[in-house]
């Protein structure tokens, strides 16, 4: 058997994608997967090491490891007129946040690249986990707070209002292109014949737990944080669908375009190649 590490973040919708691959419900093709839970910025760090085969990063973080991982063709998390939000305790104009003490899940996040596309370059965020943003807003150790995952969902709840939907933001900047975040990559070392295996492998683990919704909700549901079932099966259908067994042409296209934009920005330092294992 083979070892093959494989990175993602504790939430909801990574669980619910290696559902079938954590409780062995699919073929593995003489592969043993070690599943390695992670918030999604320790992941990009980690990236930059080669440290993983297979791993859950930003689209954001690919600008900085393309060199040593390709993207899968599937398994992106990606918003359809939906995706991270600024959140505050009273309303804040987007256009003052350059200048406020905003709290972000990380500064390779595909979240804060978007944010400072939308908003202006933030040179000072405070780097907070994930999990842990909308309680450091609601304590007013932050002016406003960048939120990712289940907290779009639940922000309400802690008496937060929303300040900026990039998902909406993003839709109406490029005519309805889908909003990248999340990609799933694997790393060039393996080899063309492995990669493409592996590629396999994974895409099916998608399909199963899209086949057996209701089982790999269950285990999704392990991951949600106080989520609900009705909560949770929302948040996990927002980022694990038929896009995310496959891109799909405008969904390449989104991931281009945010590292265009990124480049004309100066967020990013150089131009991207977009390199997909085709199998």
């Amino acid at each position: 058997m083979t070892l093959i590490r494989l990175g993602h973040s504790p939430d909801p919708d990574d669980a619910f994608m290696f559902y079938a691959l954590a409780k062995d419900r699919i073929p593995t093709d003489g592969f043993e997967f070690e599943h390695i839970l992670r918030d999604i910025e320790t992941l990009n760090r980690w990236a930059m090491e080669g440290r993983l085969e297979v791993t859950a990063i930003s689209v954001h973080a690919y600008a900085t490891v393309a060199g040593t991982y390709r993207l899968l063709p599937h398994g992106a998390s990606m918003g359809e007129e939906y995706g991270p939000m600024v959140v505050a305790r009273e309303h804040v104009d987007p256009a003052d946040l350059p200048g406020l003490r905003v709290a972000v899940p990380g500064t390779l996040t595909s979240a804060f690249l978007e944010l400072q596309l939308a908003v202006g370059r933030i040179t000072d965020p405070l780097v907070v986990p994930f999990d842990e943003i909308l309680d450091v807003v609601e304590r007013g150790d932050a002016d406003a707070g960048l939120v990712i995952h289940e907290g779009q969902l639940t922000y309400e709840s802690q008496g937060l209002v929303s300040v900026l939907d990039l998902g909406t933001w993003w839709h109406g900047l490029t005519g309805g292109l889908p909003l990248p975040l999340g990609a799933n990559v694997v790393r060039r070392d393996l080899g063309d014949d492995t990669m493409v295996a592996l590629s396999h492998i994974l895409r099916e683990s998608i399909r199963y737990g899209l086949a057996h919704r209701a089982d790999a909700l269950a285990y999704a549901a392990e991951y949600g944080r106080g989520l609900d079932d009705d909560l949770n099966d929302r948040f996990v259908g927002m980022y694990v669908n038929e896009r995310t067994l496959d891109y799909g042409e405008d969904g390449r296209e989104a991931v281009r375009e945010l590292l265009r934009r990124g480049v004309e920005a100066g967020l990013i330092d150089r131009e991207v190649p977009v390199d997909f294992v085709e199998d």
